[in-house]
């Protein structure tokens, strides 16, 4: 019997201990995933934290990946990866973290429980999910029939930008940007 993949796209976020590390190494523990087949990685981005801003800029990305897990499984290892790396979990909304991975979309599914909503809630006002996203899927369209370049022109860049990994653990901000 042949098991059913979906195609998922994985927000990526950190701004403490070393965030483009972090993000490395998530991206590494993404592609040992079981079940799982890492397909596409953005760019890294440096942006503007949503929350409080007393803490320090975030690094995100966004990854696509098809799995045979379902999207509880896939949440799961996705907090499992986040715990790795050093993440706790606190009730403040918005605050720094060492590595925080997101379900943006799973498959053409919309799911509502009370620990996963998919399409995550906020992405489509969030320019650090959006515009690395449609670097890796820019024709998508997403579960609500809408095209991803809809959203995308509504939301600024809000002083995102792109950054130029030039060695291991090295990068080169203000990089130029092709928006």
């Amino acid at each position: 019997m042949i098991k059913q993949t979906e195609l998922c796209y994985i927000g990526l976020g950190a701004n403490l201990t070393e965030p483009v590390a972090q993000l490395q190494r998530a991206v590494a523990a993404l592609a040992q995933l079981p079940a799982c087949q890492l397909l596409h990685v953005s760019r890294f981005y440096s942006s503007k934290p949503m929350g409080p801003q007393d803490q320090p800029d975030y690094v995100n990305a966004v990854a696509a990946l098809n799995t045979e897990l379902s999207a509880q499984q896939l949440l799961q290892a996705l907090q499992q990866i986040e715990l790795e790396q050093g993440r706790q979990r606190k009730a403040e909304r918005w605050g720094p973290r060492t590595l925080d991975l997101d379900i943006l979309l799973f498959g053409q599914q919309q799911i509502d429980t009370p620990n996963l909503t998919v399409p995550h809630y906020g992405m489509k006002k969030r320019e650090f999910v959006l515009y690395p996203l449609a670097e890796i899927a820019p024709n998508l369209v997403l579960p609500d029939g809408t095209a991803l370049s809809q959203w995308l022109s509504a939301v600024p860049l809000n002083g995102l930008q792109p950054l130029q990994l030039v060695a291991q653990g090295t990068l080169c901000e203000g990089a130029p940007s092709d928006n």
